[in-house]
């Protein structure tokens, strides 16, 4: 039972390479099956304003382009952290948010579902390109209760779609996805526009931190 369990990412992970696939994450899921129902509407992500990949990257990964799934500095330095006693800071990258998001759940499995996303991860990385990683991460990722991926989001809180996103609108809804449900980027707080205002001058001169999305 464990292997067959083990084989469903591997077999979904190729299934999910053509642009024509939309895959949904578990909490979709967990929405359809207990009836509350979600919005998602699926977007090339060429049809998403680029300025929203490169905050999202600035704020969430900073080297997507550039590790293979894990980012192994990040990582160390959370093992250095709790071996020595202190907080730890989040270490998960776009790619380990995108296998939990698709294949995993948050809860109950806890910090045994950090030793199954790592390895998948990497497998991931190794088989998807960075362009499609980052398409389906944007078309799944929850920006608010109910609201699944980019298009929804930007038609959900600013009246607009993806493609006609501006660097402000992009910054906002980037420092959002930490923590969607509580962050509303239609009506920030002080702490929420700093945040943006950090986001976007990132952005604005990310260059090669983004790549791998050209």
């Amino acid at each position: 039972m464990a292997v067959v369990l083990a084989l469903i990412p591997v077999v979904l992970t190729f299934l999910y390479l053509p642009s024509f696939v939309h895959p949904v994450s578990t909490l979709m899921l967990k929405d359809l099956a207990t009836f509350s129902g979600y919005d998602r509407r699926w977007v090339s992500i060429d049809d998403v304003a680029p300025v929203l990949a490169h905050s999202v990257i600035m704020s969430e990964d900073g080297q997507f382009c550039f590790h293979r799934g894990v980012d192994l500095g990040e990582l160390k330095g959370v093992v250095d952290d709790a071996l020595a006693g202190e907080a730890t800071r989040g270490a998960s990258t776009i790619t380990m948010q995108t296998v939990k998001n698709l294949f995993l759940w948050s809860r109950p499995l806890g910090s045994v579902r950090k030793v199954v996303e790592l390895p998948l991860a990497v497998y991931f990385d190794a088989v998807m390109s960075k362009r499609r990683i980052m398409e389906i991460y944007l078309n799944i990722a929850e920006w608010g209760p109910g609201i699944y991926g980019i298009e929804a989001a930007a038609q959900h809180h600013f009246g607009i779609p993806a493609k006609q996103l501006s660097r402000r609108q992009a910054a906002l809804l980037a420092v959002t996805l930490p923590n969607p449900i509580a962050r509303n980027p239609a009506k920030p707080g002080p702490g929420l526009r700093r945040l943006a205002n950090l986001i976007e001058r990132r952005a604005g001169r990310s260059g090669a931190y983004v790549g791998c999305l050209e």
